[in-house]
């Protein structure tokens, strides 16, 4: 029965290299934004909503004004277990509530991105607070929050945001799947550390919701999916791409879209990266890929104060 978030939203499965409807099997394609701000904003005196500066207004610019179908939801793992301060775990599970039932009221659906395991510990210079590999705790939260949306088919899974080799300074050895670390001499991450951990995190989400559609992403910070597909259905491949990676789209990601679905979970740029951005979206667009663009709060910019910057524009020209 559908849940009371998802407002008549219909499911979506996998057909071949599609995104579709479950019932009727007709193509959906996914475009929107990035939502980022809940992953790091502390919550002030009226909570994670407020501190984030995420209103209503502004999912209905985003989706009514703007032609997102999807938002791209990024959040904290640890303050979904544990919460923040004064705020406890139930007012932020009830802010990401919130968020899914204002893009559903409008007809879109909500990724939810699970972008920072916690806001304590960076894991490199730069305060960089996303983690190479998840941790065990990232298995009880999807468990946790594939309960909580098991009815609600306008939940879509983004099972960890950008698996990567660990930075010079990163002090913390990398996380195995089975509870053990890895020896402090290790900073690679490849597709045979990265997949039994998908396979896990997959798990704990189907156990509970086994008609989920989930995004895995690839490594070298999401864009590098060589090595993929996995042989679990209903998945989505997800590659993040910016101009610092290059050119060599096919290779990274492309050559996967004739035979599974291929979505950009993040991409965007700066003023200087137009001629880029343009080509990029024309790739996506002939290769059939759904994407949400990077970002609507948080550099690089595709708006400010509701208006598009130069690369903003790219994207909402794509939306529209």
């Amino acid at each position: 029965m559908e849940g009371a978030l998802s407002n008549g939203l219909p499911r979506l499965t996998t057909l071949g290299n599609r995104i579709v409807r479950a019932d009727t099997k007709a193509e959906v394609m996914l475009r929107g934004l990035n939502r980022s701000g809940l992953e790091y904003s502390e919550p002030d005196e009226q909570g994670f909503l407020s501190a984030a500066e995420i209103s209503r207004a502004e999912i209905r610019t985003i989706v009514n004004g703007w032609g997102a179908n999807v938002i791209r939801l990024t959040f904290n793992q640890d303050w979904v277990l544990h919460g923040r301060g004064n705020w406890t775990a139930e007012s932020y599970r009830a802010a990401l509530d919130q968020v899914i039932r204002w893009a559903s009221e409008c007809g879109a659906y909500t990724i939810l991105d699970l972008q920072w395991l916690d806001a304590d510990h960076p894991y490199g210079g730069d305060r960089n607070f996303v983690a190479p590999l998840p941790n065990m705790q990232s298995l009880e939260l999807w468990n946790v929050l594939a309960t909580r949306y098991r009815d609600e088919p306008a939940v879509l899974y983004d099972i960890f945001n950008e698996p990567h080799d660990r930075l010079p300074d990163d002090p913390y050895p990398l996380n195995r799947e089975d509870g053990t670390t890895y020896l402090p001499d290790k900073f690679t991450v490849t597709m045979e550390d990265w997949q039994p951990w998908a396979r896990r995190l997959i798990r704990a989400i189907r156990d509970v919701n086994p008609d989920s559609l989930i995004l895995v992403s690839g490594i070298n910070w999401g864009y590098d999916l060589r090595g993929m597909p996995m042989d679990i259905p209903n998945l989505v491949y997800s590659t993040h791409v910016y101009p610092v990676k290059g050119w060599d789209w096919e290779a990274a990601f492309g050559h996967l879209a004739a035979t599974v679905p291929v979505f950009a979970a993040e991409w965007g740029g700066d003023d200087g990266d137009l001629r880029w951005g343009k080509k990029l979206a024309a790739y996506f667009d002939r290769l059939g890929m759904g994407w949400t663009a990077w970002s609507w709060h948080n550099d690089p910019l595709i708006v400010r104060k509701y208006a598009p910057t130069p690369f903003g524009e790219i994207v909402r020209s794509r939306l529209s």
